[in-house]
């Protein structure tokens, strides 16, 4: 797909990678909305970037999935392209650690519930677009989970499944539906500073969206890139080696 002329929603737009996807559809000549759950961060990134509409959601609620299919589609008629980007990681220690099953629900909810929900909600509307895709935010640790995370890796791992499903349901439509396969990425996902060891964001960003606008359906990028190019024997040996650091 093409990054210029372009109406496209970005979810969890306001920081880190989703407002780096953000800024490269504005760069290339797309009209961009952003969402996400606090207006303070939606509003720091439109005086970064005031081309930029923002869109107070959050995506873990039903109703607010609703609500933004119906607001965004309503201002925004042209609105062709869905980035799937909102999440969350949690370093939890599901044996040892016994927690209200509510925040286990929440993360499950933003990660795997949200992007399906937001897909089923969209799809029709994207279908009668001239052109049209579905851009899903995976990581590297679907293909190779680690265990320090083993939710968000879980939700990574049936959101890709989930993602090639769809790509072949929306073959013989104008809907192409792409994933993005991040490595660790030195945000602040998860918090801040757990990821400063990670690849730099531009570096990362300006290397994915340029391969999709090269046509790619699945970019990864450096240890993500071998990861999901990798065969299920290297996956596993890999899975030991970096999991024996933490466990």
């Amino acid at each position: 797909m093409k990054l210029t002329g372009n109406t496209v929603l970005v979810t969890g737009g306001a920081s880190g990678i989703g407002l780096a996807i953000a800024e490269r559809f504005l760069n290339a000549g797309s009209t961009v909305i952003i969402c996400g759950r606090r207006a303070d961060k939606l509003n720091e990134a439109k005086e970064k970037h005031p081309a930029l509409h923002t869109i107070v959601c959050d995506v873990a609620q039903e109703t607010d999935r609703i609500a933004l299919l119906e607001r965004a589609t309503a201002e925004f008629p042209q609105l062709n392209v869905l980035v799937n980007n909102a999440g969350i990681q949690r370093r939890v220690n599901i044996i040892e650690e016994q927690e209200p099953w509510s925040q286990t629900q929440q993360e499950i909810a933003i990660n795997l519930e949200a992007p399906i929900h937001l897909c089923n909600l969209f799809v029709p509307h994207l279908r009668q677009q001239a052109s049209a895709a579905i851009i899903n935010v995976t990581s590297g640790l679907a293909f190779t989970p680690a265990v320090f995370a083993p939710v968000y890796c879980a939700t990574k791992a049936a959101l890709h499944s989930f993602t090639l499903s769809l790509r072949y349901l929306l073959r013989n439509t104008p809907v192409e539906v792409v994933e993005i396969v991040p490595p660790a990425v030195n945000t602040d996902l998860g918090g801040a500073g757990l990821h400063t060891f990670g690849a730099p964001l531009n570096e990362f960003a300006d290397s994915v969206m340029q391969r999709i606008d090269q046509g790619e359906l699945e970019v990864g990028f450096g240890t993500s890139e071998v990861r999901r190019k990798a065969s299920r024997e290297e996956n596993d040996a890999f899975f030991q080696e970096m999991n024996s650091r933490w466990a």
